[in-house]
């Protein structure tokens, strides 16, 4: 049971809290796995990352989508004195699904029990947690699809009956004991949808997926950090960090320590614009928000293989890093950014990644099959006028 008079409503179960090398990002032990731009979670974020996110949904900055349709839900649901539908949030890391969670269990005035799917190994791990929750309780299973098979097909009928059914014994003698449990909400957070099981996603009364932030939601994200820290940053510091974050608040305030930090120690400690850029050039962040493994995977597609396409495993080699590290790590956001493209044959560097290496492109770049002719100029409608 949980003790409402307790220090904190939101701290985890140790037995069930979540495992630091269970957490996105870190499963690659290598350079990216420590760098100031993954998404990943990281050991130096810790009490730090806790005291910035926000308490309520009206200081929640940015999915404004997701935040009017979760705001309904837990009306609706106060107001009929009844606990919500379990939730699902999906999207990238860093996003703020656990600060989510976290909400969810304070708007409703309830507490927070959280774990991981990875430590949820037998289904006896999870009646164990599901037996000591008070009714409105919420649980939090962050990486909900990496949860092992046995103990989501027990979470099954408890979602729907809020019942579980414990198996004593073996073979043929072995009985089944329901046992009932108080009604509570699960808030299930995935970095991948398509890896949950369809029974499982079914039994989710409301899916929000977090989307990427836009560089005006970054910027109020890192003047709330700043006060919170107490940093002075100048409004065009903010833009400047926030350029560089890849659409993710987790980013943008480790960002801003890493500033602090050079501010603190290289200048009076106040956050100006080219005191920003000097730091994020220290940590080898560019203006795109490409650290020293991204330019070193895009150095070589272009430099060593003329820019593709070449097989990641090669790409991996030429930059001495595993094809998981580069494919996972490395290539989202890449991609995403417009600087290579996914084809049949490997992988390609566009027009942009040679730009931003300040290289002059090739006019015919061959994306797979498809060759695609850049600077060529071709004739207008109405030139031969």
């Amino acid at each position: 049971m949980i003790d409402d008079e307790s220090e904190s409503d939101f701290a985890p179960d140790p037995k069930f809290a979540p495992d630091p090398k269970f957490a996105p990002g870190t499963d690659f032990d290598s350079e990216a796995a420590e760098s100031a731009v993954t998404a990943g979670y990281l050991a130096s974020d810790g009490e730090i990352e806790a005291s910035l996110r926000p308490k309520s949904l009206d200081d929640f900055i940015g999915q404004p989508r997701v935040r009017e349709q979760l705001a309904l839900v837990l009306r609706g649901a106060k107001q009929r004195g009844g606990t919500p539908d379990h939730v699902l949030l999906s999207g990238p890391p860093g996003l703020g699904k656990t600060s989510m969670a976290m909400i969810i269990a304070g708007e409703l005035g309830t507490a927070l029990r959280l774990t991981s799917g990875p430590a949820l190994e037998r289904a006896g791990d999870l009646a164990a947690m599901l037996s000591n929750l008070v009714e409105g309780d919420v649980l939090f299973i962050d990486e909900i699809h990496r949860m092992a098979r046995p103990a989501e097909e027990m979470l099954y009928l408890a979602m729907e009956d809020f019942r579980v059914d414990v198996v004593v014994g073996k073979g043929p003698g072995a009985t089944s004991i329901p046992l009932d449990i108080a009604p509570f909400t699960l808030v299930g957070a995935t970095t991948r949808s398509g890896a949950l099981t369809g029974p499982l996603r079914d039994r989710f009364g409301f899916t929000g997926h977090m989307d990427f932030y836009e560089p005006d939601e970054l910027q109020r994200i890192l003047i709330r950090s700043a006060r919170i820290l107490g940093v002075h940053v100048e409004e065009d510091a903010a833009t400047e960090i926030a350029g560089r974050s890849r659409g993710t608040p987790r980013i943008a305030n480790r960002l801003l320590r890493r500033v602090r930090d050079y501010a603190e120690v290289k200048a009076d400690g106040m956050v100006t614009r080219d005191i920003a850029n000097a730091a994020l050039e220290v940590y080898d962040v560019d203006v795109l928000g490409l650290d020293r493994l991204d330019r070193a995977v895009l150095a070589a597609l272009i430099r060593s293989f003329n820019g593709g396409p070449v097989g990641v495993s090669t790409l991996a080699v030429a930059v001495g890093e595993e094809s998981a590290t580069v494919e996972e790590v490395c290539e989202p956001f890449l991609v995403r950014a417009g600087l290579i493209a996914r084809t049949p044959r490997g992988r390609v560097a566009t027009a942009a990644a040679w730009e931003h290496l300040g290289l002059v492109p090739p006019p015919d770049l061959v994306f797979g099959s498809i060759e695609v002719r850049a600077r060529e100029q071709h004739p207008g409608l109405f030139d031969s006028l």
